[in-house]
């Protein structure tokens, strides 16, 4: 008989935050046999249980090294879910994401969440890393006809980036095509604001949700 879906989906989370890689594809194998629907188990299992990790981290409680393996078993687990999605509807006709991190920052855990969410929410997703080259922002947006470009920083000195690569899209003459969503610990609505993005969002599941708002998706 099998589990019950919210004890296969609560298994997936504690199995991402323990490291279990090996574990967490057969687990989502199981989920995936029962017959369940796959988003569930990636919102509220591996994308909780990476949440999970990231709060640890901040915290001092993981180290890198940890954070790295988490991912590892969040992947092991996508691989076998992802292929069971159905694409949203209304996403016929893709749209692009350009994401990264901006320049002088290496804090990418954050914008790997976002990325997956977009990923599996049907987006075409062009994720640059981390460390970005301000211009290389404005020019894949251009070069992919993008219609989002996602930022996000952890370092209150790189901040004054994301204004640059703003000013980049006015001058690419692309701004009135391309919506700016900009994330990250320092960064508020208020700044986002200031700085003229379209829109600020705390958590990765809530990127998702504003980038098919943006697009007229939602």
């Amino acid at each position: 008989m099998a589990r019950a879906k919210e004890e296969i989906i609560a298994n997936l989370k504690q199995l991402v935050v323990d490291m279990e890689d090996d574990e967490t594809a057969k687990v989502a194998q199981e989920y995936v046999d029962a017959g369940y629907e796959p988003y569930d188990a990636i919102m509220d299992g591996l994308v909780a249980g990476m949440n999970v990790v990231s709060d640890y981290y901040d915290q001092g409680e993981y180290f890198i090294t940890d954070v790295l393996i988490a991912s590892d078993a969040m992947y092991n687990g996508l691989d076998v879910l992802k292929p069971h999605l159905k694409q949203d509807e209304g996403m016929e006709s893709q749209k692009t994401v350009v994401i990264g991190v901006v320049e002088g920052d290496t804090h990418d855990i954050g914008k790997n969440l976002v990325t997956i969410m977009l990923d599996v929410s049907g987006f075409k997703v062009i994720d640059l890393g981390k460390d970005v080259p301000l211009q290389k922002f404005v020019d894949t947006a251009v070069e992919e006809n993008a219609d989002i470009v996602c930022m996000s920083t952890l370092m209150t000195t790189t901040m004054p980036g994301m204004k640059t690569v703003i000013d980049g899209l006015e001058e690419a003459g692309v701004r009135d095509k391309v919506k700016v969503m900009i994330g990250g610990g320092p960064v508020s609505d208020k700044f986002a604001e200031k700085i003229g993005a379209d829109c600020y969002t705390e958590t990765a599941v809530d990127a998702a949700k504003a980038a098919k708002k943006l697009c007229g998706l939602d």
